[in-house]
C-alpha cells in the first residue's frame, strides 16, 4: 500500500498520519503539498487534521480549493480510497466527497479528550476489522466537529448503513452527555455511498500505541491495509 498525507498551510497531524503509515503500519507513505497536482499513484490519500488556511472563512472551506483536492476528488470518483480526520472530515465535506457539514461545538468551546465510540458498521473498507457494537476510545481535539445534515440526508446515512462511529457513554448508549460537539445523532465518522470515503471527527492516528492510552486506532489502519491487499471492497 501507498498512502499520500496532504499537507496544507495549518495542518498539524500531518506526521502523525505519516507514523501511522510508515511506522506502525509498515507501508510507503508520502506527503503531498497542497499545491501540487500529483497524487504518485497512491492508493489512499489521507487528509489529516489541523486548521488549514487558519479555518478561515470556515473549517475546510478554503482547502477545498487548494490544486491538490482537484485530484484527490478525481481519485475518489475512480474508486481511490480517502480517509478525512478532523479538520480531514471537515475538507471532505466542503468539496463534497461526503453529504452534510461540521459546525461549531455546540458548547463554542474547543474540546479535547478522549471519547468513547460505539462501531455501527464493519461493512466499510476502514472498519472490517472491528465488530458490531464495538466500544473503541479515541481521542478528539476540535473546535468545529458538531455533525449537521438535512433530516432527509440522516435518514439516508443511517438506512443505508453510512454511520460508521457514533458517541457514547461507558454503557454503550448515545447519550448527551457522550457527545463532545453536539453532533446530530450522535454521529461521530460516515462514510460515503459508495464506501471509499470516510471521514472522522476523532483521530484514530492518535490512539496506535499503549503509551498514548489506547491502541483502538489500530484496527481502522489494519482494515484499509487488508482490503486493500485482497482487493475486496465491504
Amino acid at each position: 500500500m501507498k498512502a499520500g498525507i496532504v499537507r496544507f498551510p495549518g495542518s498539524n497531524c500531518d506526521e502523525d498520519a505519516f507514523h501511522a503509515i510508515a511506522d506502525h503500519l509498515g507501508q510507503e507513505a508520502v506527503y503531498l503539498w497542497h499545491k501540487d497536482h500529483d497524487l504518485q499513484g497512491v492508493d489512499l490519500v489521507i487528509l489529516p487534521g489541523g486548521f488549514s488556511y487558519g479555518d478561515y472563512l470556515r473549517a475546510g472551506a478554503i482547502a477545498r480549493f487548494s490544486p491538490i483536492m482537484q485530484e484527490v476528488v478525481a481519485h475518489a470518483k475512480r474508486g481511490g480510497l480517502v480517509l478525512g480526520i478532523c479538520n480531514g472530515f471537515q475538507i471532505a465535506c466542503e468539496a463534497g466527497l461526503l453529504p452534510g457539514a461540521l459546525l461549531r461545538n455546540a458548547s463554542l468551546r474547543f474540546v479535547s479528550a478522549p471519547v468513547t465510540l460505539r462501531v455501527e458498521s464493519i461493512a466499510t473498507r476502514f472498519s472490517a476489522h472491528y465488530h458490531i457494537g464495538q466500544r473503541i476510545r479515541i481521542p478528539v481535539a476540535h473546535g468545529d466537529g458538531r455533525y449537521t445534515a438535512d433530516g432527509d440526508t440522516l435518514a439516508r446515512l443511517e438506512g443505508e448503513g453510512q454511520v460508521v462511529f457514533r458517541y457514547v457513554d461507558d454503557a454503550g448508549e448515545p447519550t448527551a452527555a457522550a457527545n463532545p460537539n453536539g453532533s446530530l445523532r450522535n454521529i461521530a465518522g460516515i462514510v460515503s455511498a459508495a464506501g471509499n470515503v470516510l471521514g472522522m471527527m476523532p483521530h484514530p492516528e492518535r490512539a496506535l500505541e499503549p503509551a498514548l492510552g489506547s491502541t483502538d486506532g489500530a484496527a481502522l489502519f489494519a482494515s484499509i491495509l487488508d482490503t486493500l491487499h485482497t482487493g475486496v471492497a465491504a
